[in-house]
């Protein structure tokens, strides 16, 4: 795949570049962040360096879509769709740095990206999933606002620098409405 530019009203999704190293260096030593991502805790310079190197070389093998979400010249967070299958499947994952959340900016990068990853102009899934370590409210009400229907849990699948946790599993279709659907892990 070439690498794709998208934009919102507020944002420009673009591809990671060694200018970005400081700012995702510094987002990554959010305890949260790391908690509830596979971002390597603790977190490194040297992470945020090689990070940039393996985004690019994943968009030119067709695995993986990753785009740096910017607002004006500040990047505020990460966003992509990985697993990108010749079947047409991939998962959507996203992180917002801290001092951005709130604002409804990775609702706004993600519908982009759903858009994109599910759109006949762009990589034409026929599924895309969402997965996150369960507890993660955050993320999953995001997943929930994009329409995408909670499937389920899935036993110790999630693995990060803390070990294998629960994870909860959403699935998103070309022909689904979009409207939030009942997720019973948010209580509706």
């Amino acid at each position: 795949m070439r690498p794709v530019t998208l934009t919102t009203e507020r944002l420009e999704l673009s591809v990671p570049t060694e200018a970005d190293v400081d700012a995702i260096f510094a987002a990554c030593q959010d305890p949260t962040l790391q908690r509830y991502t596979t971002v390597p805790s603790p977190y490194e310079r040297q992470h945020a360096e090689g990070f940039i190197g393996y985004a690019a070389t994943r968009w030119q093998d067709d695995l993986e879509a990753t785009w740096a979400i910017r607002e004006g010249d500040a990047l505020v967070g990460m966003i992509g769709l990985n697993g990108i299958t010749p079947a047409g499947a991939g998962e959507i994952g996203y992180w917002m740095a801290a001092p951005h959340r709130g604002r409804g900016l990775i609702t706004e990068a993600a519908r982009a990206v759903v858009d994109w990853g599910l759109g006949a102009r762009g990589a034409a899934l026929a599924r895309m999933e969402w997965r996150a370590v369960a507890g993660n409210t955050g993320s999953a009400s995001v997943a929930r606002k994009l329409g995408f229907r909670y499937e389920g849990l899935l036993r110790r699948a999630a693995a990060n620098s803390f070990g294998r946790d629960d994870a909860w599993i959403a699935g998103l279709l070309p022909a689904d409405d979009r409207m939030p659907q009942p997720w019973p892990v948010l209580g509706g």
